[in-house]
């Protein structure tokens, strides 16, 4: 069997059904294995190889299986590098395999920049943003390296993993009987799933006003339904990760996202806990702002991950740190019925009194957009965003009711929510709705042509205010209203959308009026593409939005000085 064939087949018995790439001459091998295999397995092209490294991301969020990617060498390897470090920093499991020249070629030790056409050193390039990087040389090693790839994209904290392999390796026959295999060992954490129960339970019993901080890890560890048990049965507040908004439905004792520019009540209720459970989030800057002496002053923390690494940057002295998966530990707190459950209504009054008191205290004609759309979008849509405004707006007021929504978090790529949707399609076959800004639409505009060639069902919905509108806002702020680079007067501009859209014959649809929203339901029911254009006016804004040094509930817009003590003081 030649090796590239073996690649195919070991995908295809992993029940990966798509993979994204692009063609190039150092992965020829691999395409046409794939081509050979296409019954089983389909490989698609994009039409940029970052728009193929997005694509993979968004069939690992929504299928909870290892995405896939492929490029050949020299810039293909280098356009794959914006969507490795989306893995990274996101913890999202894919298998990026790029072509590199024949082993005969490369300039292995000499002190040559290159020696073969398009060679680069991809590895050391991709090695500080994977968990796992290897030029494979040989071609009895194939079995081996793509069984601990896999193993270790999956493996405790997910994440990518990269593969290269010379166009000379892809091509060597083989005897797949007579490879060696990688043993795998689970990564378990230091503690076991009855002293993290315990310590939890002991610590209730002690607080008197409780809260859960879940993060993207509930989701990425397939457990939010036996979270959504958990939390049912203790009855406290939850606060979300911006990536985590859609882990509880909204009735659900779910409080929306903590954070700079977390909801209002949200930083509120965290700000006045004495107890904080962390459940696989990070607690990154943007919750807990540059100064934790800041954060939740009153709190203790427990927090729970299955990244140790994570427990170097201390939140508070005294936070009590276990390191577990939680795919062990959330069946064992839902299952552990007999333990008896402080009665925390009195807290959860209060709590409901923030929120009503807060609720829509910074709601402007955005955030209304989108709590308008989340009602017309049918539950089983997967929703993926971009980055600026419009994902704040979606994680602020997209009101989630069985909708998976999907993010680019800690690198936060713009371009990400077209090639995500789909990938995100893929995985399941779902219907998407991509929400995206002026900006971020044109980073990738290529992969429209996806769409179209395949005739999916992507709703693409665009909130044009015709700027950069986070960055304006910062030059609003802190530049004296110099727009450069943001606005037209300051040389960004935006193309004619609707001219786009026919130019890709896409049927197309603008809102220049808020109040004709309710005409869109039944686009979003449509099989195939959807390209809708909603015109936003004047300079669009993100609030609440935390000021340097401030504490993490006071937000600017500034609450009125009587409301905010009286809040503090419920």
């Amino acid at each position: 069997m030649k090796v590239s064939d073996y690649i195919v087949r070991f995908f295809i018995e992993r029940e990966i059904s798509d993979v994204f790439g692009y063609p190039g001459g150092m992965v020829t091998h691999l395409m046409d294995s794939f081509d050979k295999y296409s019954s089983e397995i389909a490989a698609h092209v994009n039409y940029h190889e970052q728009g193929a490294a997005f694509a993979a991301c968004g069939y690992a969020q929504a299928s909870l299986r290892p995405g896939v990617a492929y490029a050949t060498s020299g810039p293909g390897a280098t356009n794959l590098i914006t969507g490795i470090a989306n893995a990274y920093f996101d913890s999202i499991p894919v298998i990026f395999i790029t072509g590199q020249v024949n082993t005969y070629e490369g300039k292995g030790e000499l002190p040559l920049r290159q020696k073969g056409f398009q060679e680069m050193d991809v590895v050391s390039l991709a090695a500080t943003i994977t968990k796992y990087c290897v030029q494979i040389t040989k071609a009895e090693d194939i079995r081996y390296h793509l069984e601990k790839a896999y193993h270790i994209a999956i493996d405790g904290r997910p994440g990518p993993v990269l593969l290269d392999i010379p166009m000379d390796v892809q091509r060597a026959e083989i005897e797949p009987s007579e490879l060696q295999g990688f043993t795998a060992t689970r990564s378990r954490g230091n503690v076991s799933v009855n002293e993290v129960s315990e310590e939890i339970y002991a610590a209730l019993k002690r607080a008197q006003r409780p809260c859960i901080l879940v993060g993207a890890g509930v989701r990425a560890s397939g457990m939010h339904y036996s979270f959504e048990e958990w939390v049912a049965r203790l009855q406290i507040p939850v606060v979300t990760s911006m990536l985590a908004v859609d882990v509880l439905p909204d009735y659900l004792y779910n409080y929306k996202f903590v954070g700079a520019y977390g909801v209002r009540y949200a930083n509120f209720i965290l700000a006045k806990s004495d107890l904080i459970i962390a459940l696989g989030s990070r607690m990154d800057l943007r919750q807990t702002g540059a100064n934790t002496d800041n954060f939740a002053v009153d709190a203790k923390i427990i927090r729970i991950d299955i990244d140790s690494s994570e427990f170097s940057r201390k939140i508070k002295n005294g936070e009590k740190d276990f390191c577990i998966d939680i795919k062990e530990l959330l069946p064992f707190l839902a299952d552990n019925g007999y333990v008896k459950i402080p009665d925390f209504t009195d807290w959860i009054n209060v709590c409901e009194q923030i929120k009503t008191m807060l609720k829509n205290k910074d709601e402007l004609e955005p955030n209304q957009i989108m709590k308008e759309l989340s009602e017309l979008i049918d539950k089983d849509t997967i929703i993926t965003t971009d980055v600026g405004q419009n994902q704040v707006w979606v994680a602020q007021s997209f009101a989630p009711k069985g909708q998976r929504i999907l993010f680019s978090g800690g690198h936060g790529a713009m371009g990400y929510s077209i090639p995500a949707a789909i990938g995100a399609h893929y995985a399941e076959g779902r219907k998407v709705v991509a929400v995206t800004g002026d900006g971020g639409l044109q980073m990738n505009i290529q992969e429209l042509q996806f769409i179209v060639r395949e005739n999916l069902p992507i709703v693409i919905v665009l909130l044009n205010n015709a700027s950069l509108g986070m960055i304006r806002h910062f030059q609003e702020m802190y530049f004296s209203k110099n727009y450069v680079q943001t606005k037209k007067e300051g040389g960004y501009t935006v193309p004619n959308f609707g001219a786009l859209a026919a130019a890709y014959k896409i049927p197309y649809f603008s809102i220049d009026d808020r109040s004709n929203l309710g005409n869109l339901q039944s686009l979003f029911e449509s099989d195939g593409p959807v390209f809708i254009e909603i015109f936003l006016h004047g300079d669009t804004y993100v609030y609440p939005k935390l000021a340097m040094g401030k504490m993490n509930q006071d937000q600017e817009p500034s609450l009125d000085r009587e409301i905010y003590e009286y809040l503090l003081k419920l």
